[in-house]
């Protein structure tokens, strides 16, 4: 079997082929039509693919500019985690006077790969005029809004410690609980998605999403004091809107219910469609909220298992009616199944 050069093969993979990795190619693939491995065919392989890149559209981006990197997405995320919490995640102790230079490199350096990402981003708006430009501007106002966004996970942290009688200090939260890390990419992401940058918020989400099992949407407006316990399966949609000391238990979805859709059947984008909550609300595990009219009410008990479509006024407690539980003998006889009449 012919080896096509390791380096040209991984530039191919980042998406730059330069005329030296594609004669290397070349080389390594050519007469591989008569080759059989394992009753595999090469070069049929290759052309059953070029195939389906010519026939299904809307899979393929080729012959446009490169897109935002999903690796560089990851490690920027990483990145903000420590200027976000500095010396939270550092392999190695950060001192007070070492502090203002490390966030001047850090800094630098995050400037530098986001403005490349953005401006990848940008260039699918044909609006914008000059990407190079536009990036550099979105990025300086993103960097800019990150001292509100530690102010903000403060009061997350905050939260947790006083919603849960587990948190022993501030330092087993930042390290520990995934609705934190969740959260603060989150509030990062919104940042980039208010000033209409493509792509990488969802991405950035998309990442905690990966490591956390929850799902918060970058459009979403979340108030302060904001604290996700357990987390896994909570799901919060773009347009939801959640006010100040919330409190979320893992598998809550604040989801939308069926699309409108427009004459030709499409789906209509761009509307409200996830529900509100507002103030002092909690809101028990495997809950589900639908719905862009939907409002929960301040200081609102919403219990576990609940499915709602509705609106709840405050002050109140929305939770199932009693169930019956059958309690009996692990070896005892079994009740008795009804049989239906012949």
């Amino acid at each position: 079997m012919p080896q096509a050069d390791a380096g040209a093969t991984e530039n191919w993979k980042k998406g730059g082929v330069s005329s030296a990795d594609k004669q290397a190619l070349r080389a390594a693939f050519s007469g591989v039509s008569s080759i059989v491995i394992m009753d595999c065919k090469q070069a049929e392989i290759v052309q059953s693919l070029m195939s389906s890149y010519s026939d299904m559209g809307g899979i393929n981006h080729v012959d446009c500019g490169n897109l935002p990197s999903k690796p560089t997405i990851a490690t920027l995320c990483e990145d903000l985690l420590h200027l976000l919490f500095p010396g939270f995640f550092s392999e190695v102790a950060v001192s007070s006077s070492d502090l203002e230079l490390m966030t001047h490199e850090l800094v630098a350096s995050i400037r530098e790969r986001l403005n490349v990402e953005v401006r990848r981003s940008l260039r699918l708006e044909p609006r914008i005029e000059d990407p190079d430009q536009e990036a550099v501007r979105r990025v300086c106002n993103f960097m800019m809004a990150l001292p509100k966004v530690r102010a903000l996970l403060q009061t997350d942290v905050q939260a947790a410690y006083d919603g849960d009688p587990a948190a022993r200090n501030f330092e087993e939260i930042i390290l520990a609980y995934p609705g934190l890390e969740a959260i603060a990419i989150q509030r990062a992401a919104h940042v980039l998605y208010l000033d209409g940058v493509p792509l990488l918020p969802r991405m950035m989400t998309e990442w905690a999403h990966s490591r956390t099992g929850i799902d918060l949407h970058p459009g979403a407006r979340i108030g302060s004091h904001f604290f996700i316990d357990h987390g896994t399966g909570v799901v919060v949609g773009e347009t939801c809107e959640i006010g100040n000391h919330v409190k979320l238990y893992h598998g809550v979805t604040l989801g939308a219910r069926s699309f409108e859709k427009d004459e030709d059947g499409n789906p209509i984008k761009g509307i409200k469609r996830h529900p509100n909550v507002e103030d002092h609300v909690t809101i028990y595990p495997n809950a589900t909220v639908l719905g862009g009219g939907t409002v929960i009410g301040a200081r609102c008990t919403i219990g576990a298992n609940v499915f709602l479509m509705e609106s709840v006024p405050p002050d109140r407690v929305y939770a199932l009616g009693d169930q019956e539980h059958r309690i009996r003998e692990k070896n005892g006889p079994r009740p008795k199944r009804m049989t239906a009449n012949p």
